[in-house]
């Protein structure tokens, strides 16, 4: 007689949970490259795209902030300023706006087939880090250009801090793609108030415009902290502020329970609303 053996969302957070999401890599490094393929397939530019995006903005940015509004840009070149925040923060956007309909987009593999569903929000994210990689050439010529020359310590910070933003953008994914597979509008929108949310980040201006006062609420905001310790790294536009990186840090892990705990709670009605 055969065994009945049923699958059902646990209620809480295991130990076993990330034991399971490695058990199925091989399934996590199929889907992101699947992911990867599908993004460049039939295109003239492929991954150049990822290098032109950045780019132009970068352009945009410097002639309208740079040089009309004058934004400053703690004594280092405007173009390598706001272009070593683009860089993380394209990761963070691209990201989370994939993560956000990650379900919806593999319903097949959510109604039929069984696998840690967060592995569908995770290859989303990590399809980018080939878009960061490529993106981060241009930072690199830009740092040689003008003469910005970072030590092994600080190149090392880097891993740390794309770390750090894909535990953000994980989080925040987790969130919505949860929310979007019962509120589809949660999709249209989303592009929207992330790129307004841009505007909420010091990626075009620098945190000292907010003043020393307010500075603690930029640091709520866990991108803050990437993007600010990047410069400080790579460009030593100031010294380390590592009490802003640990609330930011703080402010990281936050994001990341919340999500987590509501993906949990949502799976269990995830393939009924898709």
């Amino acid at each position: 007689m055969a065994q009945l053996v049923i699958i059902k969302p646990k209620n809480r957070f295991r130990l076993a949970d990330l034991a399971e999401i490695w058990q199925y890599r091989e399934l996590l490094y199929f889907l992101t490259w699947r992911d990867i393929k599908a993004r460049y397939k039939q295109t003239i530019v492929g991954i150049g795209w990822v290098i032109f995006q950045p780019l132009i903005t970068m352009v945009i940015f410097s002639l309208f902030f740079g040089k009309l509004v004058g934004m400053p840009s703690e004594n280092v070149p405007y173009p390598i300023f706001v272009y070593t925040g683009l860089l993380f923060w394209q990761f963070f956007a691209t990201s989370v706006n994939d993560a956000s309909t990650a379900l919806i987009n593999n319903m097949q593999i959510v109604t039929k087939v069984y696998c840690p569903r967060i592995i569908l929000i995770m290859s989303s994210i990590m399809a980018h880090l080939i878009d960061f990689a490529a993106a981060a050439v241009i930072l690199i010529g830009l740092m040689l250009w003008y003469g910005y020359l970072p030590s092994l310590f600080n190149l090392l910070m880097v891993p740390i801090l794309v770390f750090f933003t894909f535990l953000i953008a994980l989080g925040s994914g987790l969130f919505l793609a949860s929310l979007n597979i019962k509120y589809r509008d949660i999709g249209k929108i989303l592009p929207f108030f992330v790129q307004l949310f841009m505007y909420l980040t010091p990626v075009i201006y620098p945190p000292s415009i907010v003043g020393a006062k307010y500075s603690w609420i930029l640091a709520l905001n866990p991108m803050t902290g990437v993007i600010k310790t990047a410069r400080s790294e790579l460009l030593h536009t100031y010294a380390t502020n590592w009490l802003q990186f640990g609330i930011s840090a703080a402010a990281c892990l936050v994001i990341l329970v919340i999500g987590w705990l509501y993906f949990r709670h949502a799976e269990r009605y995830t393939a009924d609303y898709i």
